[in-house]
């Protein structure tokens, strides 16, 4: 049962071929022989699980079922859930249990979603590997020598491993996309704003957005239904009509423009990643698409612009770790301010420790214009040149990252190479536009690999329609790791 895809699952519970029950009973047993090898999950409760799906199986006896009601679900450790740890994969708040519920969580469980765990994480969301984890490393399903990607890296790996039929992660960077092509799945970043960011602890908060993981475009349109909403409670979140994102999944390809960035194709991308391009052109073209060459001349200036402006938002942030309030307190200090030093010491891991140094010192007297100034500048940049681009075509295609997953332990001692790997998905947090990855091959180690599909504002259900045509012709969704 653990095979199927989100909607396969949905169509099973509700014709009552299996019960909410039984289908949480295999998933958690799934979880527990599969788990120690990859880590995906740090949090279960198996109690609280299938008291969830007993209350779905109810639901669904009394006829008031959703298409969702029954089918599990795995949340990032960055979602608060009342009951749950959220522990954002840090020691700073490894005591801390949820007296509240993320409003994502709350929709999903609204429509009688099970919750199966929490999955791992960068700390804080801080990395691109999932192996700034207090908790430790997640590996790569299909070879646990590669990282998953990250910071999404649980979530990814628990649904390619088949550990979830699908997962929440958030995208601050590039942390859906980047590891869901490293992993073999479907990740998809919507508009910014489109989904409540209330109860998703805080990374940077002008880029971060929550997003559905799954096998398929199909799955994750309908995870987007759900989610999608507006949130008094969140002040970035936006007042729109309900829409269905399921609409757009039947279309025909026949007159679409895909627009190719120069800069996207870059002689610095492996032999194995412009493979995956090309078939995923190929296949597009032969839909009746039409190539468009385009220019996004602003891209490597993405990057310094990204890791200054998030790194100013994550030092702010982060100041409230102080053990005053919650979360871990040293337990050995003289004063109030040796207090606040250890435990801030003790609490975080280098990677945060040294974006929280760098966010502080380009707010600093002298330094704010000379860099957090500059940096918002070149936002904007970045975002016009996602709306020229987009005069001439429909939709952007691209690379997800310029090589298949690394090798565990390679980029976490280079920092600098770990930032750059992310050049192709952090201008879409910059400019707030949507985007999502879909598996496009494999490498020649038989690494998945992902291409990107970027779309100008509220465009969700045209990128979800194009990846779910791209799908209905290619089986490279349906692999799944041994």
């Amino acid at each position: 049962m653990t095979a199927y895809t989100l909607k396969q699952t949905g169509d099973m519970l509700q014709s009552k071929q299996i019960s909410a029950t039984e289908l949480a009973q295999e998933y958690l047993a799934a979880i527990e022989a599969g788990n120690p090898a990859i880590n995906a999950y740090i949090t279960l409760d198996k109690a609280a699980t299938l008291a969830e799906a007993a209350a779905a199986d109810a639901r669904i006896a009394a006829g008031h079922a959703t298409a969702l009601t029954g089918v599990p679900i795995a949340y990032k450790d960055i979602f608060c859930q009342q009951g749950w740890k959220s522990a954002c994969a840090s020691k700073m708040l490894d005591n801390f249990v949820s007296p509240y519920t993320a409003t994502v969580v709350q929709n999903l469980l609204n429509e009688g979603m099970v919750t199966l765990g929490r999955t791992n994480m960068d700390e804080f969301a801080m990395g691109s590997t999932t192996e700034s984890s207090f908790y430790g490393a997640t590996k790569n399903p299909w070879n646990i020598e590669n990282v998953p990607g990250g910071s999404s890296g649980g979530s990814a790996a628990a649904v390619a491993a088949r550990l979830a039929p699908a997962a929440l992660g958030s995208d601050t960077g590039g942390s859906i996309r980047q590891p869901a092509s490293h992993c073999g799945i479907t990740g998809l970043k919507p508009t910014y704003g489109v989904v409540s960011r209330f109860g998703m602890v805080a990374y940077a908060s002008s880029f971060d957005q929550a997003g559905p993981m799954a096998q398929t475009a199909e799955d994750c349109a309908l995870l987007l239904n759900a989610m999608a909403s507006f949130d008094e409670r969140d002040s970035t979140s936006l007042e729109r009509e309900k829409e269905d994102y399921t609409r757009a999944l039947n279309q025909p390809l026949k007159g679409l423009k895909i627009g190719l960035p120069k800069e996207y194709f870059a002689a610095s991308n492996s032999a194995d990643v412009q493979t995956a391009l090309q078939n995923v052109m190929d296949l597009l073209k032969a839909q009746g698409a039409e190539m468009v060459d385009v220019s996004l001349p602003q891209t490597e200036l993405s990057i310094p612009a990204y890791y200054v402006l998030a790194s100013a938002e994550a030092s702010t942030n982060l100041s409230r770790y102080d053990g005053v309030r919650y979360g871990h307190r040293a337990a050995q200090f003289g004063d109030l301010d040796e207090m606040y030093s250890n435990t801030r010491a003790e609490g975080f891991g280098s990677e945060v420790k040294r974006r929280i140094m760098m966010g502080t010192y380009v707010l600093s007297h002298g330094y704010y214009d000379a860099y957090y100034l500059k940096a918002q500048k070149l936002r904007r940049l970045v975002a016009n040149d996602f709306q020229t681009a987009l005069q001439d075509c429909d939709l952007i295609l691209g690379p997800v990252a310029p090589t298949a997953a690394p090798k565990l332990g390679s980029d976490i001692h280079d920092p600098v190479q770990m930032y750059l790997s992310d050049i192709y998905t952090i201008a879409l947090n910059l400019a707030g536009l949507p985007g999502m990855s879909l598996p496009a091959g494999f490498s020649s180690d038989g690494l998945p690999i992902g291409v990107q599909l970027i779309g100008n504002y509220f465009t969700e259900a045209k990128l979800l329609g194009v990846a779910h045509q791209i799908q209905q012709h290619s089986d490279w969704h349906s692999k799944a790791p041994a």
